[in-house]
């Protein structure tokens, strides 16, 4: 504000352009006829500026209104030729101007906290014209300051906190006064602080105000709160000054200076010996003089006497340790235990370390008070083992309980009937051995769980319970058997010795290690040349070929009986049945087919190809028949109409029995196949009977083998040609006897599906063979129909 005042003073001196002043000018004032004549743009005024501010004094009290200053031009000679005007801020309200003189007053008194200065502009005007005479002009007055206003501590009381134990000069906390008088006038605003209360602990800066500790190691523990009276003085502290006051509340926080501490180094407890694993047995503490964290006491049981029995934990409401069980005593084992314990801070503080280990130490005594207790079993569960065929009666094992207490009251055993519901046990109360009291059965029942109350006599209230497991073990009293219904097939190309059935058995009973099995053949079934039985002494056992070239003609399904044998005590037996079927086979072992009605397909074609074949076969076979009975037949009515034949001529009259060239009645192709015939009389070297010469009559000769197919026709036949070989009325040469039976081995074959399979055995199929795998079935089936018809020759 001095500055811009004096900047305002200099400008006015320098552009001297009106000539109105705060102060009277020296020198005769202007009359009013030279103002009149004077052209006032033409003239030029030397103002007369000394001073552009006026000072009025705040909170004036006097009855009459204060003088501020006084205005005047140079223009004014004091002829009554100019008037004074004001114009501003409080201009006719709180200052006024003389209209004549220029002197300003104010007519109130005036506050500068409220508002320190006021800007007005004055004017001189003609008094009769109120024309300006010059420029108005900008003044300001101030309101000068008085030390009206007192220090004051906008935020208090205040409070504040400083660790205990804290070295001297610590800080504490800054408070800050506020004058609302005028700082750059005077020592109005100019405050010094001191403390009236609280010495000696703190002090405060007389300027910052800044509080620190004033005595070393303050101690919580001895005093916690402090209240500290501050003074702010203005005026530089001199004597005059206002002053203000607040209040501090200094409280020391706490740090851990203190270890904690027994009340007494003593402890005596006491605890039943029936109490539970985790039982509080009591609780002891140790005081600590601190507060918070500071104050967590940590509680340790010093190994010796009873750290293996008890434990210590720490309550965190009121930090009592507390002594828990950690095993179940025994008053006849140990009476009393003494040990003990330490309390010790949790959170240490690095200062105080010098000042010894923060913790205490107090012996502990446990007495433990004897009580009547239940008996006690020797274990805490008992398993036995019993057969299942075992008699009624037979001890199967013992269990034993003991009144620990010093009574050493007797014992009596029975069982809980809600574990043996059926009476199966029954127990001796005073020896407390357990028998079978039914027989037992370990596929009905494998296992029984009973419990065993033993109740101490001197008190029956007190009893004990114990588990009992009784395993019933198994008697071999089943025979091992197959272990699924086993259905194998051999290939008709399979080789001697080959495995192509691996089984296995299975056994009702249960051995302790496992089941043992052992397989061989059946002793009804040892001459079988077919298959075998080979035990692999791993409780499996094989199906083994001995021969090659199965045929599924001939035999469809064999069964071979196997023998399987146990390894329990007694041994047991039995005999399964394993079905084995004829299939047909790849190459490589792969099944084919096992179907009777597959026998003549070839592996590989598909059914329409398979069929288009046999039927072109059977055409074949069909005319080569024909062709063959067409000559046959040529060949018999040649010999018929032959003079040369010495024979007498059979007349036939169709009936049945026309003899031997009576080809029109009965055919000889249609009961066998004379050319057959011919090549096994041959092979047997038979003589061909001559058809003019009776046959004699040999003994033991060789009879051709007979079909299994066609047994009836054969035994028919043997059975006439018998009759006929001993009739004397037979003719002196070769015959044929007919009965009407229509048989195998007809030349024409059977064109029937029925006997489809018959095919004519003078065909020579070896062919087949170069056809490759494919057709090897094929070959193998009719190289079978190469058989000669089964029967006696005549």
């Amino acid at each position: 504000m001095l500055t811009r005042n004096c900047l305002l003073l200099f400008l006015w001196f320098v552009f001297d352009k009106g000539s109105l002043s705060l102060v009277r000018p020296p020198g005769p004032p202007l009359s009013r006829s030279r103002l009149g004549k004077e052209n006032p743009r033409s003239l030029r005024v030397k103002r007369g500026w000394v001073w552009n501010q006026f000072f009025v004094l705040e909170e004036y009290m006097g009855s009459d209104p204060q003088y501020v200053g006084k205005l005047h031009t140079d223009l004014d000679k004091g002829e009554s030729e100019v008037k004074y005007t004001l114009m501003g801020e409080g201009a006719g309200s709180i200052f006024t101007i003389d209209a004549t003189t220029g002197d300003i007053h104010a007519l109130r008194s005036l506050d500068r906290e409220v508002k320190p200065y006021y800007t007005l502009r004055a004017q001189a005007v003609d008094i009769d014209t109120n024309r300006p005479l010059e420029p108005e002009s900008e003044f300001v007055i101030k309101v000068q300051d008085i030390n009206d206003n007192e220090p004051k501590f906008l935020e208090g009381p205040y409070t504040a906190s400083v660790p205990e134990m804290s070295p001297v000069g610590t800080y504490v906390m800054q408070v800050t006064a506020t004058d609302a008088d005028d700082p750059t006038y005077g020592n109005s605003a100019r405050v010094v602080y001191s403390i009236l209360h609280g010495q000696p602990y703190f002090s405060v800066d007389p300027k910052t105000g800044i509080i620190r500790t004033a005595l070393p190691n303050m101690d919580r523990e001895v005093k916690e709160q402090y209240q500290v009276l501050i003074q702010a003085k203005d005026m530089g502290g001199q004597l005059g000054g206002l002053a203000g006051t607040t209040t501090i509340n200094i409280t020391l926080s706490d740090v851990n200076d203190n270890p904690p501490r027994f009340s007494k180094s003593f402890f005596h407890l006491r605890v039943p010996e029936s109490s539970a694993v985790g039982f509080a047995v009591g609780r002891i503490k140790a005081h600590d003089l601190d507060i918070g964290k500071n104050a967590e006491v940590e509680y340790n049981v010093v190994p010796g006497d009873g750290d293996n029995m008890f434990d210590i934990l720490t309550s965190e409401h009121n930090q009592e340790g507390i002594i828990i069980l950690k095993r179940p005593l025994d008053y006849e084992t140990k009476k009393a235990y003494t040990f003990k314990v330490d309390a010790s801070n949790a959170h240490l503080d690095p200062r105080f370390h010098s000042l010894g280990a923060f913790k205490d130490t107090a012996t502990v005594k446990i007495n433990v008070l004897d009580v009547d207790e239940p008996p006690v079993f020797t274990k805490p569960s008992y398993e036995m083992d019993v057969y299942e065929d075992s008699p009624v009666g037979d001890i199967i094992g013992a269990v034993t309980a003991q009144d620990l207490d010093a009574s050493n009251s007797p014992v009596r055993y029975s069982i809980d009937w809600k574990s043996d519901l059926d009476s199966y046990f029954d127990i001796d109360p005073v020896e407390g051995t357990i028998s079978t009291n039914e027989l037992l059965d370990r596929e009905h029942i494998a296992q029984h769980n009973i419990t065993i109350v033993a109740t101490k006599l001197s008190n029956p209230v007190l009893t004990s319970r114990v588990a009992v497991t009784i395993h019933v073990l198994d008697v071999n009293e089943f025979s091992p058997e197959l272990a699924i219904p086993y259905e194998s097939f051999v290939c008709e190309n399979a080789k001697v010795g080959q495995v192509i059935q691996t089984f296995s058995a299975k056994d009702q009973d249960l051995p302790q290690n496992g089941h043992k099995f052992s397989f061989k053949p059946s002793e009804k079934d040892i001459n079988n040349k077919n298959f075998t039985i080979r035990d692999f002494g791993n409780n499996t056992a094989g199906i083994v070929t001995l021969q090659s070239g199965f045929r599924r003609r001939s035999q469809k399904i064999y069964f071979l009986p196997v023998v399987i044998q146990d390894s329990g005590y007694p041994v047991q037996s039995s005999t399964g049945i394993l079905t084995i079927r004829v299939c047909g086979c790849e190459s490589d072992g792969s099944l084919l087919t096992c179907s009777a009605e597959a026998i003549f397909l070839p592996v590989g074609l598909s059914t329409g190809a398979l069929i288009a074949i046999l039927l072109c076969i059977v055409i074949l076979l069909v005319i080569v028949v024909l062709y063959v009975g067409l000559r046959r037949q040529n060949k018999k009515e040649t010999l018929m109409t032959s003079k040369e034949d010495i024979r007498d001529n059979v007349i036939h009259y169709d009936d049945e029995g026309g003899g031997e060239e009576d080809t029109h009645a009965f055919d000889m192709g249609t009961l066998c196949n004379p050319k057959v015939i011919k090549e096994k009389l041959l092979k047997e070297n038979r003589d061909l009977f001559r058809r003019d010469v009776k046959p004699e009559t040999k003994t033991g000769k060789n009879q051709l083998p007979v079909s299994q197919d066609s047994a009836d026709i054969c035994n028919f036949i043997n059975q006439r040609l018998k009759e006929n070989d001993v009739d004397n009325s037979a003719p002196p040469y070769d015959s044929l006897a007919t009965y009407a039976y229509e048989g195998e081995g007809s030349v024409a074959e059977s064109l029937s599906s029925i006997e489809s399979l018959v095919v004519d055995s003078n065909e020579d199929y070896d062919y087949l063979n170069e056809w490759g795998p494919r057709f090897k079935t094929l070959a193998g089936i009719f190289g079978d129909l190469l058989q000669y018809c089964p029967g006696p020759a005549s």
